[in-house]
């Protein structure tokens, strides 16, 4: 008698909809950290512009309870009101607009300039060069500010009243210091040096000088690099607090930052505080928000790895 043997059928576990998958598990804890980190930054924020809407003895009040984040109780616009009468607003606006895109259009051109040179051109001391310009990201600015407000007040000055010495208390001051930027040349490096170098010479056998490379050919490919330089540079310049309380002193010169030092003198009021805070604070916020898909993508495309 013949016994054949028969294959054992072995049952295979499938996920279907109704079952949990390996990934599960992971997502999960990937949303609650994207909950936490959303309210450990969004919290100080939402206190902010709820707070705004409240007199200061209910700010302190509901200080300690979820209260302290919802627009509950005597809710007005008192705050906002008082914050035009307290300081002149509309001036200190339209001065950080102007110090703000001044920095950022002639910071694109320099910067971008600078780091057309050290990509494409060939000279002896480039990399040298390179090296001292990164060099510079590990100071930070404080230890700059003194020094450089010595040179500025050393600087002439061609005004109304005739050739004068010292930039202090002028809108240039605000604004040249900073177009020249160690990480805006990096980031344009960086990028520059990713475009062919073949397209330089095959304009160089066409004739074309180098600026006209720069201009023609470079800048119409640096399109992400330029739109993360503006971002990266807009920020900082409309945050300027230190460099402007030390180099300005007429109230038709000072940006919106320095403004908020106006509510902490004679009687603080915390609700003018939250509420001036949120007017400068709201709309770059909501401005990120709207451009926040363009930011990361120009960030992406630009070279920047981390």
């Amino acid at each position: 008698m013949t016994v054949t043997a028969r294959p054992i059928k072995t049952r295979q576990l499938e996920f279907g909809p109704g079952m949990p998958s390996k990934g599960v598990v992971p997502r999960v804890l990937g949303m609650l950290l994207r909950i936490l980190l959303g309210l450990v930054f969004g919290l100080p924020l939402v206190f902010m512009i709820v707070s705004s809407f409240k007199p200061d003895l209910q700010i302190f009040a509901d200080l300690g309870t979820p209260s302290a984040f919802l627009p509950v109780g005597e809710l007005s616009f008192e705050n906002y009101l008082g914050v035009f009468d307290r300081v002149p607003f509309a001036t200190f606006l339209m001065n950080s607009v102007l110090i703000s895109v001044a920095t950022v259009v002639l910071g694109i051109i320099v910067n971008s300039m600078a780091a057309f040179a050290l990509s494409r051109l060939h000279f002896r001391g480039q990399k040298l060069i390179l090296g001292v310009i990164l060099a510079t990201l590990i100071v930070p600015f404080e230890t700059m500010a003194l020094p450089l407000l010595w040179w500025v007040n050393q600087l002439p000055w061609l005004d109304a009243n005739g050739l004068s010495q010292g930039w202090l208390d002028t809108y240039q001051v605000q604004i040249v210091p900073f177009i020249a930027n160690a990480f805006s040349i990096f980031l344009f490096y960086q990028y520059f040096d990713s475009i062919p170098k073949e397209l330089d010479e095959a304009a160089r056998v066409d004739g074309a000088n180098w600026f006209r490379i720069y201009r023609s050919i470079v800048i119409p490919l640096a399109g992400p690099a330029i739109a993360t330089v503006a971002i990266l540079t807009f920020l900082p310049a409309w945050n300027q607090y230190l460099w402007p309380l030390m180099v300005v002193q007429s109230e038709e010169l000072r940006p919106v930052m320095v403004g908020i030092d106006y509510f902490k003198q004679l009687n603080v009021s915390w609700g003018q505080i939250m509420a001036y805070a949120s007017i400068i604070t709201v709309p770059v916020l909501m401005l990120f928000i709207a451009f926040q898909k363009a930011f990361i993508n120009s960030i992406a495309s630009s070279g920047v790895k981390g």
